[in-house]
């Protein structure tokens, strides 16, 4: 998966939980998870471009980072929505997995990141 193929996936995974946080209950608790969830989810997207355009591979690996640290909590936010009964969609579900996904996706990529920055470091030398 290429650079703006993640871009898309990402801000697709942004408006998909947004429109599950918009239609929770407008109780204390419902708003209070649907200003997280939309906080999180869109996060993710807004960071995941950032990392696109750092200026070195250290800021790209610490993008990365508050990437995944975003996607994490959001699945956080997903599972809480199921755990309170606060609305019994299959969607959510289909997000989980997109979740952990785009989860397994971003740490895998830090970590090549990483290895290269590290190969980069002892050229230098």
């Amino acid at each position: 998966m290429n650079k703006q193929e993640l871009k898309s996936r990402t801000k697709q995974f942004a408006h998909r939980c947004v429109k599950i946080a918009v239609s929770l209950p407008s109780s204390p608790l419902g708003r209070h998870v649907q200003y997280q969830l939309i906080r999180c989810t869109t996060s993710v997207a807004a960071n995941y471009r950032a990392a696109c355009i750092a200026q070195s591979k250290p800021t790209f690996i610490t993008k990365l980072g508050t990437v995944i640290e975003e996607v994490d909590e959001t699945n956080f936010w997903l599972e809480f929505i199921i755990d309170e009964d606060m609305m019994n969609n299959a969607e959510i579900k289909n997000l989980l997995k997109e979740s952990a996904e785009l989860t397994s996706i971003f740490i895998a990529s830090r970590k090549t990141a990483q290895l290269n920055n590290k190969s980069t470091i002892i050229d230098r030398k």
